[in-house]
């Protein structure tokens, strides 16, 4: 009790004294050191001018209310006049030494002439002499415009006449008129206030624009935990991002350097400095000096509450200070001179008791405790907010921080090579590389540097200069292209703010005999950025082919150099290099001789038979690994850069015939023809409807429904090894309407016809394997003949190669194997890509007999030319009916395997518009399986 009865009020004093310091405190850690000296000098003058007034006897309370009022209203009048101006708004007076601004006087006044008048009692009369002597300095504030003081002047006439006891009566219908008059503030809004309101509402505005404060302020409270960023080398250059860092945003930048505990010992400090003019007023001998008291402790707690509100992004942005604590000479020195009126009172009050003028329940201001327990508890909320926010958002927030000052400049990976199975490259990197500045540190740096590199690269100083000048502002200027000497010299030189990194253009050195397989590389797409969502703007990705498959593996990692940046994007430091990560090399099984052997063939095939497209696969029967995917005709994958040629890309692509940027052995599916006849003769070996040995009738036709089904030539009866033999379509037709389309359908999912192989290429043709069912659910109808039709690889059924190839190899061994063309990746200690476990047939026991039919062929059949090899092979041929082929539209097509015994290797061909497949398509695939047995064939491979 005895502390409460002492004249001064140390409490009240050292809250003011740590406010100045926190305030200098937020200064220096953000490099404002000259500002800190000033708020340090206003803080002493400050301190004399709160020791002068609270010597003031009270009964000079209401003089010196008046006379600061007069002052007040005489300066407003002079700042439009002569005041300086600032976005629009003229609110200083500029005396030579420092600047005045009167509005923040005004705040003062209205709490001290309401007071004074208010103090006689609450008459009618009283209460509108109040709203006129205030509606002076509001009116003035507003036409300087500075509408956010003029409400905080309007609240503050307010907080005094409810303190004042007026009836709320009266007070009523001023609420009704500031909640009406809401809408209309709107059109005296200047468009900068408008933006703050409508970041506020809409949650939504953009941060880089209007939002800009807001999300800073969140930022620097958000991710600057308990004790802060303001020690770390960086954190000059993190403040420059928060705007009015050391007025309006003053505790969030408070927070940001020196943590919460500092916000929260502001808070505390004000809360103290309210609590302590509420006991002034509790203590105050006269009406007059209570209403003063606890005027100036609503003042701090409202301005402290509404500035770290809007530090939180709790209010819009209305420019308000905390007073003594946030920089504003006005401020702070009116700031003090209220501590010292408030210290005044008190010590009026405890210096004279006995001479209290009215009883103390009429001269304690109304709700006086409940709105300083109302505040406190708002900025107790607050502050478990700021706490909140640093917990849930503080590791995205510091992140945000790191980021928003650095600008990276991608440096991109050296995109891994394709080798073949024996080590040849097939894709390689041009040897070229881009020679880049960081276009203003380089610009502004040792003229010498800049002399330097222009020798290097072979131009005048002053080309190199209008390069620069030209750059439009980017943080990067490409200067040249070079060879890897060029490169290497301009490396060693160790030139500052210099980039030398791989053009990332792409070379295929066989072209049209790898392009469909390979495919090529260009800029990402939306797509792919879809598809990979952290890749960097402009990287280089897999367009097609292998270069798409395997692009994560060939890639690689991108490395960056970051630059520190300040808020307007200029450059002011080095910040992190990272290196890229060169992509891995990639080895294939194929064969880069049998691929060129498999090409020239075809191409030969294909000129010979008057077609139009070929397609070849060689693959090992075993494990799928592909050795050769020829496609004829192909297209010259180097004209895709990047950059592309333009005119070179149109002449591949446009104009008539098929497709070249198609690889025909696995995206072109047409009618598979006898091939198909081992699939309808497996489905009866896993139905068992018809026995192998059993003659069905021939002949050069077969009539079915009122309808005739040719067969290639006359022939006589035949069982199963025959028809496969000589591909009797009569047997067929006869065996596919005993088995019915079901029965052929089951047989041939299983043998992969129908759907897609799972070979490591993109955008594989599924073909189309018809049934009843599917077949009507897309319009069709299915005929009767349908079913004979499919027997012999007609009508509703369509086949790429590579699926041709698998259910030959599939019959052959007892099991489906998935093709790849993928084996390893990696240096030259290789990681192995397996190839899956082949898939055991459910019928695969079940097989003799058409292995034998297969045997017959190559033997003594229609694809007896295999006899001659030096072991034995199985097969099967075609000439299928194809509307859209050329010539005769006959389709052929050759598919065999061998070592016939102990399967190692399938080859299949196809000619379009080739004619008999026996004829066209059966030399391609002797002539490779010749060269297999010659130059590849080893040991059974591992996988």
């Amino acid at each position: 009790m005895q502390a409460d009865r002492r004249k001064s009020d140390p409490w009240l004093v050292t809250a003011a004294v740590a406010l100045v310091v926190l305030g200098m405190l937020n200064m220096v850690s953000t490099g404002m050191t000259s500002l800190a000296e000033r708020h340090a000098i206003l803080a002493v003058v400050g301190l004399g001018a709160m020791w002068a007034t609270s010597r003031m006897r009270i009964s000079a309370l209401s003089r010196f209310g008046w006379v600061m009022f007069t002052v007040t209203v005489v300066l407003l009048v002079a700042v439009p006049l002569v005041g300086i101006a600032t976005k629009g708004a003229q609110r200083w007076l500029d005396l030579g030494v420092f600047t005045l601004q009167p509005s923040e006087m005004a705040k003062l006044a209205l709490v001290l002439v309401p007071a004074t008048i208010l103090a006689g009692g609450n008459t009618l009369g009283r209460f509108v002499a109040v709203l006129l002597v205030a509606s002076v300095p509001v009116a003035l504030v507003a036409l300087q415009p500075d509408l956010s003081t003029a409400v905080v002047l309007v609240a503050t006439v307010m907080l005094m006449l409810i303190l004042a006891r007026v009836p709320l009566l009266r007070l009523a219908p001023l609420f009704a008129i500031g909640v009406l008059s809401l809408p209309l503030a709107v059109l005296f809004l200047r468009p900068y206030q408008l933006e703050r309101i409508h970041v506020f509402l809409s949650g939504g505005a953009d941060p880089q624009g209007s939002g800009w404060a807001a999300w800073q302020a969140d930022i620097a409270i958000g991710s600057a935990g308990w004790w802060g960023l303001g020690r770390e080398p960086d954190y000059n250059l993190r403040a420059e991002y928060l705007p009015e860092s050391q007025h309006d945003l003053a505790f969030a930048s408070l927070v940001y350097g020196w943590g919460l505990v500092a916000g929260v010992a502001v808070v505390v400090a004000v809360v103290v400095i309210v609590w302590r003019s509420v006991l002034a007023a509790r203590t105050a001998r006269t009406r007059e000096g209570a209403l003063v008291a606890a005027g100036i402790g609503g003042l701090f707690g409202i301005h402290t509450a509404v500035s770290v509100a809007q530090s939180l992004s709790l209010l819009p942005h209305t420019g308000m200070p905390i007073p003594v604590f946030s920089y504003g000479g006005t401020a702070s020195i009116v700031g003090f001179v209220s501590i010292g009126l408030v210290l005044a009172v008190r010590r009026d009050g405890v210096t004279r008791p006995l001479w209290a003028t009215e009883p103390r329940k009429r001269r304690l201001p109304r709700g006086v405790s409940v709105g300083a327990g109302t505040l406190t508890a708002s900025l107790v909320a607050m502050s478990v907010f700021a706490w909140q926010l640093q917990t849930a958002h503080g590791t995205e927030l510091r992140a945000t921080s790191d980021t928003q000052m650095l600008r990276c400049i991608r440096l991109p990976a050296e995109r891994g090579q394709i080798l073949d199975r024996t080590g040849v490259p097939v894709a390689v990197n041009v040897a070229e590389y881009t020679v880049a500045v960081v276009a203003r540190m380089f610009a502004e740096g040792d003229p010498a540097v800049r002399d330097q590199l222009a020798a290097l690269l072979g131009i005048t100083p002053d080309q190199l200069a209008e390069e620069l000048r030209s750059s439009g502002g980017e943080l990067q200027v490409v200067l040249a292209r070079v060879g890897p000497e060029q490169a290497r010299l301009i490396v060693d030189a160790h030139l500052p703010w210099v980039l030398v990194y791989p053009t990332g253009r792409r070379h295929y050195p066989q072209g049209p005999v790898l392009a469909s397989i390979l495919g090529y590389v260009g800029i990402a797409d939306q797509e792919d950025m879809q598809f990979w969502p952290n890749l960097p703007l402009g990287s280089r990705v897999g367009k097609a082919g292998l270069e798409k498959q395997y692009d994560a593996l060939l890639r690689g990692t991108d490395g960056r150099q970051c630059v520190y940046v300040n808020p307007g994007g200029r450059p002011v430091g080095t910040g992190e290099r990272v290196d890229p990560v060169r992509g891995h090399d990639l080895r294939l099984h194929l064969d880069l001789g049998m691929q060129q052997a498999a090409t020239d063939a075809l191409a030969q095939a294909v000129r010979s038979s008057g077609g139009d497209l070929g397609a070849a696969v060689v693959m090992d029967a075993r494990t799928g690994a592909v050795l050769a995917l020829a496609s004829v005709p192909g297209y010259d994958n180097n004209v895709f850069g990047p950059p592309a040629d333009l005119a070179a890309l149109a002449a591949q692509t446009e104009g008539p015939g098929p497709g070249r940027m198609l690889n025909h052995a696995v995206q072109t599916a047409v009618p598979p023809g006898s091939t198909f006849k081992i699939v309808v003769a497996s489905a009866n070996a896993a139905s068992h409807v018809l026995s192998p040995d059993t003659v069905l009738q021939g002949g050069a036709a077969y009539t079915y429904g009122g309808h005739t089904f040719a067969n290639w030539q006359p022939m006589a009866g035949n069982s199963l090894l025959g028809a496969i033999q000589w591909s009797d379509n009569v047997y067929f037709y006869q065996l596919a309407d005993l088995l019915g389309p079901q029965r052929i359908a089951t047989t041939a999912t299983e043998l992969g016809a129908g759907t897609r192989s799972g070979i490591d290429l993109p955008s594989e043709s599924q073909g189309f394997l018809g049934t009843p069912e599917n077949v009507g659910s897309i319009g069709g109808t299915w005929y009767p003949g349908s079913t004979l039709l499919m027997g012999i690889g007609q009508g509703t059924v369509t086949s790429t190669p590579l699926q041709v190839a698998r259910w030959t190899s599939g019959i052959a061994t007892g099991a489906m194997v998935t093709p790849q063309l993928a084996a390893a990746y990696g240096p030259a200690e290789a990681v192995p890509i397996p190839t899956a476990e082949p898939r055991r047939l459910s019928f695969a026991d079940e097989l003799g007999p058409v292995r034998a039919g297969m045997r017959a062929s190559a033997a003594a059949g229609t694809a007896g030319q295999l006899a001659s090899l030096p072991v034995t092979a199985g097969a099967k041929t075609g000439t299928a009916e194809d509307p859209s082929a050329p010539g005769k539209g006959l389709n052929a097509w050759f598919s065999a395997v061998v070592p016939f015994e102990e399967p190692e290797i399938v080859v299949t061909a196809l000619v379009r518009g080739g004619g008999f497949g026996s004829a066209t398509a059966g030399p391609v695939v002797k002539g490779l399986l010749e060269r297999y047995l010659a130059q590849i064939r080893g040991p059974a491979p591992t996988r």
